[in-house]
């Protein structure tokens, strides 16, 4: 979905109101769409307290609040100010709600069962500055709760106190778990100095409101469920995709069963991972995924073509060395077949030098740490304009991991990823990932679609994961692995 500064919201907004939707229309839409959102995301009932100001996205979390309290949810309300003062249709929908009363006193947490969530409602894309006393108080309150009580912290289109074009914080603005952004994402909220207070995006649709053609993405399960069809009944494992990969070396054989457990989960009907004959009796004694196939071979140049559709080629390889290297760059060179370059391969790639070594039927996933070995002119530049100028001097398609994972190809625009959270700031997610995106490639996908794809996808499985008992402090790769399932069906669900 594209991105859209805060003047051409405005503009687009009064096109739409004189085209006769109203202001009402949209915020009951946008406020039940965000109801249903915040159920799906946070499906275990407990109290939601919605912070307000004067304006409309006051409104909007109002409106929210009338599908969590249906629920089964406590709701509260903290606004500095009375009925009176608010705007006409948040008045409007403090009405609807009930008899509800508007805290005056800051809010403390108070014996109910479940968790608890605080909606910011006190500003929209309008307010430009620091934040000033009386909201000032509320977001300061916001943030403590988050610290202290565990809070979670939902932005109504935006943190209040973030400038909405640049992505700039003011002192004192609101730290959110999760932005969900009205329409159309703000260009400011995937900015990298935006990360902290963003938080996870999720974007509200509303069909009134035209989405621009041009410009950078945020990818959503709205856009990539048409790429994932049901399948046809008659398919077999052959046609499902056949995948090759090479890696895991002594000491990291665990990169290689944990590819391997991403290629399944994702849909590969056959996973060949070939491994050194000096390790593979360690890696059988590992315990490897047994749907895998595990092919030993006294030479990567033995890493032929076995018929696979898509080869992954890097985790947990190390450093080989000597004539494996040379043979592990010269399966590198391969472009008869796609290839996901990951880990150990990236950083092998950057030590030969990448200039003519790079080409269009590769993925490459660095994190940070190897985008600075493979780059390193880049190394002041923010990460949107890495990953731009890396693929215009680099022919591939780029999936560069971290808090926002940013997926781009030559000659294309950027999508930056809306899913994840913290708790995958762990070893072995990559290796889950590379495995995830082989499969979607083996699948029929074109790299970009397949990126993009198991981008989303591998951090919806970590949020799923969180449902299921893990915690950030807890999760692993194979929880994430494991939860590939439930991500997908929210995926065709589009949430």
């Amino acid at each position: 979905m594209g991105l859209i500064d805060c003047q051409e919201m405005r503009e687009l907004e009064e096109k739409v109101f004189q085209a006769g939707v109203s202001a009402e229309a949209l915020m009951n839409k946008a406020g039940r769409r965000l109801g249903e959102v915040l159920r799906t995301l946070y499906p275990e009932p407990g109290t939601a307290v919605a912070y307000l100001g004067r304006g409309n996205n006051g409104g909007d979390a109002l409106v929210a609040l009338q599908g969590l309290r249906a629920a089964g949810w406590h709701i509260a309300l903290r606004c500095p100010f009375q009925p009176l003062e608010l705007g006409l249709l948040p008045r409007r929908k403090l009405r609807e709600l009930g008899e509800v009363e508007l805290r005056q006193e800051a809010f403390e947490p108070m014996d109910n069962p479940g968790p608890l969530l605080l909606i910011d409602g006190l500003l929209g894309i309008g307010a430009r500055g620091p934040l000033r006393d009386p909201l000032r108080s509320l977001a300061v309150e916001m943030n403590d709760l988050r610290a202290r009580a565990g809070a979670r912290v939902v932005a109504v289109d935006i943190p209040s106190g973030l400038n909405g074009d640049t992505g700039e914080p003011g002192e004192g603005a609101v730290r959110a778990d999760l932005t969900a952004t009205i329409g159309i994402p703000k260009k400011g909220l995937v900015t990298d100095g935006a990360l902290n207070h963003v938080g996870r995006i999720e974007i509200i649709p509303l069909e009134d409101l035209p989405v621009p053609v041009g410009g950078d993405h945020v990818t959503t399960a709205w856009n990539l469920r048409p790429l994932l069809p049901p399948r046809d009944f008659e398919i077999h494992k052959g046609q499902a995709g056949r995948i090759g990969i090479v890696a895991g070396s002594r000491g990291m054989l665990g990169a290689a069963g944990l590819a391997a457990l991403g290629a399944l989960r994702g849909g590969a009907g056959l996973v060949t991972v070939y491994v050194m004959e000096r390790d593979y009796p360690l890696l059988i004694s590992a315990g490897p995924p047994p749907e895998a196939m595990i092919r030993p071979v006294a030479s990567y140049a033995e890493v032929g073509d076995d018929g696979q559709d898509v080869l992954v080629i890097g985790p947990g390889l190390g450093h080989p060395g000597g004539n494996e290297e040379k043979a592990l760059l010269d399966l590198l060179g391969r472009n008869d077949i796609p290839l996901v370059v990951d880990a150990d391969a990236l950083n092998l790639l950057a030590s030969a030098g990448v200039t003519g070594r790079i080409h269009r039927q590769m993925v490459l996933t660095p994190h940070p740490g190897e985008m600075q070995r493979l780059f390193p002119e880049g190394d002041e530049l923010s990460r949107a304009e890495k990953a731009r100028q890396f693929v215009t001097t680099c022919p591939c398609t780029l999936l560069y991991k971290g808090a926002r994972t940013i997926v781009t190809s030559t000659g294309e625009k950027l999508y930056y990823n809306s899913t994840g959270h913290p708790g995958m700031a762990t070893g072995g997610q990559g290796d889950v990932l590379s495995g995830l995106l082989g499969a979607l490639v083996a699948g029929g996908l074109q790299l970009m679609d397949a990126a993009r794809a198991a981008a989303w996808l591998a951090g919806r499985a970590a949020e799923l994961a969180l449902e299921d008992g893990q915690s950030e402090q807890s999760l692993v790769a194979g929880d994430t692995a494991r939860s590939l399932g439930a991500a997908f069906h929210a995926l065709r669900r589009g949430c």
